[in-house]
């Protein structure tokens, strides 16, 4: 029998880049995480929006015009240190801030943040009569609630708090000079400038920190950065 040559089989196609060709080209590093400050991770959130521009009177009678709330807040704050003394003995015992209590404190806290940021001369705008936190209002206050706090703490926050609340006290006091000249400038040019601003703005913060970690609602010491 006559045996059939074999085909020859076809040559493989070639599976690289063709000649010529440029390889691919490396993916581009992963960007390094951005670092965020203390003072932007801190549990207490506290922003006020600057206006372009602001009424010439308001500040000789903004003063005048805040007296409710100061009664408003007066009723408030009584209510406010009772339920603070209650939330000593919850924490102590269950190691928990209750939560209605700690929005309640927040939102006095709140609400005494706008009165000041108001008679402060910082915005225009009345005050809501609110706790809670109003979008439309260039004031903004929250603190994160806490899941669990030491039960420790609530014995010696009030000890630990000194050092912070001094210098928070210092800085708080230089804002009271910048309030005091921006009477003038909003009197004579109807602005509040941009540097006198975020000095009186990081007062506030400084204050509203030291409070909130006198009164155990944030377990993290607060940090000594301007901001």
């Amino acid at each position: 029998m006559t045996e059939t040559p074999e085909t020859p089989a076809a040559p493989e196609a070639p599976t690289g880049p063709p000649a010529g060709a440029q390889p691919p080209a490396a993916p581009p590093p992963a960007a390094p995480p951005t670092a965020v400050s203390p003072a932007e991770d801190y549990p207490v959130h506290l922003d006020v929006e600057r206006q372009e521009e602001y009424s010439r009177f308001m500040p000789l009678i903004k003063w005048l015009l805040a007296i409710p709330h100061y009664i408003a807040l007066l009723v408030l704050g009584i209510g406010a240190l009772v339920v603070i003394i209650i939330s000593f003995f919850a924490v102590l015992f269950t190691g928990r801030w209750p939560e209605g209590m700690f929005n309640y404190v927040v939102g006095v806290h709140r609400w005494a943040f706008r009165v000041i940021a108001y008679t402060d001369l910082m915005v225009d705008p009345y005050p809501p009569f609110t706790l809670d936190d109003d979008p439309a209002y260039p004031v903004h206050f929250d603190i994160d609630y806490p899941e669990h706090v030491n039960r420790w703490r609530p014995l010696v926050h009030w000890l630990l708090v000194i050092p912070f609340a001094i210098v928070a006290y210092i800085v708080y006091y230089l804002g009271r000079i910048m309030v005091f000249l921006a009477f003038f400038t909003i009197l004579f040019t109807k602005q509040y400038p941009d540097g006198m601003f975020n000095i009186v703005k990081v007062s506030l913060r400084w204050l509203a920190r030291a409070s909130a970690y006198e009164n155990w609602m944030v377990t993290r010491y607060p940090p000594f950065v301007w901001d």
